[in-house]
């Protein structure tokens, strides 16, 4: 494609003082004109697709003149290129041709990786503000150097946001020489450091983060400029007053951000909003919340309340509201006020029956610590509000961790929206083209592979009841294992890993169990997955981002085998467990081993057709498992997407209530 056809490149944006994009609150209009647009998220990111192709022969161009050069005169080149960068802003496409090619040069030369013409595809896309959907083991992390560099060379400051600090720091190190050696600095900024060290990663041109880290540290900055906090009146207090409010700043703004694995953090990580607390020393409220769960402990299921399961959520009936102020009138205080008592009663029911240990959160050292359901990982640092928390530690007999006040909230929604350039790179964005489209305005556009997969995806088995599948999991890893060929066993929780650990014991098959841990560990733990013989068991999102390396003889034996032992709730990553294998052309082979049991069909909406389906596979039918599971999976997705919807919608009105009071976020 020439470069007149390709659609123009906006500029990337010049750096302010403390710069964000403001994001107009949705009216009814708007929301109509979004969903409308977003049926053609996919035919516009088609467009993006065949747009950025070009820059593979535009590179190509520069690629002899730059072999000819020492390292020394290919330094020079690349920071020569800062003053022409700056100056078109990162739009003129042979500016951006020449400083790919630098790159991809220096790459060679520094880290012994060349790009390949695909991660130049992939850069071009996530330098023009898209979503590069490249396949799991193509090289993202590479890739990402074209964009942020290029940008960072434009002296725009660029944040790479990566899932967690382990991979902020390995992916920093990995390429700091190639960064350096184009004269750019690059810093990295992980939960535990202190404000000052903070913000020294964050002054770099290329700052590698995590989300939480980031969103928390901007909420931070947003309590210190409070509503009023244009660039203008940024520029005079600082002339005013050198040592003000903008000298506590931790972050210079939100420019230019690069999402790796964008969908989780995007996407999955949205439901929940970003809460920034402080502790109360009060534990006043104990009492009340242990009246709460006796109180719950003693309604009845259908009668007093209904439980919906793929809400997650408890309502209280009419002989329900009764029951629990007849109960409560005893109790006095402010158990006579209706809405505080049937909150309590909600949320100790809540933590009764919806929140289960070992899926939903573990005990570990006397302290209840939430678990993310997707990835398996514990999130130390996370809390439930509204006494949700403190009820699970009484119901788990742990030390009250007392009450938290809440001081600012957003969504990741609302936060990414900020971003004056936002774009990302993932394995599985497609499904949720339209969401992106509408949410934060990015399109989503496949790279190619580098060679073509061999991936061999082996038929759906099916079966009746938990028990009966775990016998078949364990039967076909040991035919696996006897062969010598390694196995990746991929479960939907943390207590469904204990369940596999059992199974694959009473077989005598020597494992490792990931579940629950923790960054480093869990990388090592993926990584060598690949090694001949080897059983992994961990949750389907464990390890994301860490590539897993086949032993040589391993290759000729087919590969790594991927099982899915439970449907997860989306689509996207199901298809992250299989990209687990047959990396970069190399072979590998999947298979789901299902059952009806699993927790993607256990909603109110499907469990009369489970039974049914039950009775079919009984009978020899699997055509309608195989539909009721993937019907389950849709209305899970349905019902995610709504939820976040309806979080956006209230964040927003929060938002624009609290400009009227003058508040911060």
């Amino acid at each position: 494609m020439s470069d007149a056809s390709a659609p123009e490149r906006r500029p990337l944006p010049r750096p302010r003082l403390y710069a964000e994009r403001r994001w107009p609150r949705s009216g009814p209009l708007d929301r109509a004109a979004e969903a409308l647009t977003a049926r053609f998220a996919p035919q516009i990111g088609r467009l993006v697709e065949r747009a950025a192709v070009s820059i593979v022969e535009r590179v190509a161009t520069h690629e002899a003149e730059l072999r000819a050069m020492s390292d020394a005169e290919l330094r020079a080149r690349g920071r020569g290129l800062r003053d022409t960068l700056h100056h078109c802003r990162a739009r003129d496409p042979k500016a951006i041709a020449e400083a790919f090619a630098v790159i991809r040069e220096a790459s060679g030369r520094v880290l012994g990786m060349r790009h390949f013409d695909v991660q130049l595809i992939g850069g071009n896309i996530l330098l023009g503000g898209t979503i590069a959907e490249m396949d799991t083991g193509e090289g993202k992390t590479l890739t990402a150097t074209l964009a942020a560099a290029t940008a960072a060379l434009a002296g725009v400051p660029t944040h790479v946001v990566t899932a967690n600090d382990y991979l902020a720091r390995r992916d920093a190190e990995q390429m700091r020489p190639l960064y350096e050696f184009l004269g750019l600095r690059v810093g990295v900024v992980t939960q535990e450091m202190a404000p000052a060290e903070k913000k020294a990663g964050y002054a770099c041109e290329i700052a590698y983060c995590t989300n939480k880290t980031l969103a928390f540290d901007y909420l931070r900055d947003r309590l210190t400029l409070g509503r009023r906090s244009g660039d203008l009146r940024h520029k005079f207090e600082s002339l005013a007053a050198p040592a003000g409010r903008t000298r506590e700043l931790l972050l210079r703004g939100l420019h230019f951000a690069i999402v790796d694995e964008a969908d989780s953090i995007l996407i999955d990580e949205a439901r929940t909003p970003l809460i920034l607390s402080r502790a109360l020393a009060s534990t006043a409220d104990q009492e009340i919340f242990v009246q709460a769960l006796a109180l719950a402990g003693r309604m009845s299921e259908g009668r007093d309340y209904l439980i919906r399961l793929d809400e997650r959520r408890a309502d209280l009936t009419a002989s329900g509201r009764a029951r629990a102020a007849e109960m409560a009138q005893p109790l006095g205080g402010r158990w006579r006020l209706a809405s505080q008592r049937e909150e309590w009663t909600l949320q100790a029911i809540t933590a009764m029956r919806l929140f289960h240990r070992d899926e939903h959160y573990i005990v570990r050292a006397g302290k209840v610590e939430i678990v993310d359901e997707y990835t398996g990982r514990v999130m130390a640092d996370r809390f439930w509000s509204d006494g949700l928390h403190q009820m699970i530690e009484i119901k788990e007999g742990c030390a009250l961790s007392g009450g938290r006040a809440t001081i600012a909230r957003m969504t990741y929604q609302r936060f990414f929206r900020r971003y004056q350039r936002l774009a990302g790179m993932t394995g599985t964005a497609a499904e949720v083209s339209g969401e992106l489209w509408r949410v934060y305005r990015l399109a989503v556009a496949r790279v190619p592979t580098n060679r073509p997969s061999q991936r061999a995806l082996l038929r759906d088995r099916i079966v009746a009841t938990e028990a009966e599948k775990w016998r078949v999991i364990a039967e076909t890893i040991a035919e696996h294992h006897r062969r010598g060929a390694p196995v990746l066993l991929g479960t939907r929780s943390v207590a469904s890993s204990r369940r596999a650990s059992e199974s694959l014991t009473a077989a005598s098959l020597p494992h490792v169990v990931l579940n629950a841990a923790q960054d480093a560990a869990e990388a090592e733990i993926v990584a060598a997955a690949g090694r001949r013989g080897r059983i992994t068991v961990a949750t389907n999102m464990a390890g994301r981002g860490t590539d897993i390396k086949l032993d040589d003889d391993v290759i000729e034996l087919g590969g790594l085998h991927v099982i899915m032992s439970e449907r997860h709730d989306a689509r996207r990553i199901d298809r992250q467990l299989a990209g687990r294998c047959a990396r970069q052309g190399q072979c590998g082979s999947f298979q789901s081993i299902l059952s009806l049991d699993d927790g993607v069909t256990d909603t109110n909406a499907l469990r009369f057709e489970r039974y049914l389906v039950h009775v079919m596979i009984r009978a020899g039918w699997s055509w309608p498992a195989r539909f009721s599971l993937r019907a389950a999976q849709r209305h899970a997705e349905r019902l995610h997407a709504h939820m976040r919807r309806e979080l956006l919608d209230r964040d927003e009105t929060l938002d624009h209530a609290l400009a009227f009071t003058g508040k911060a976020e």
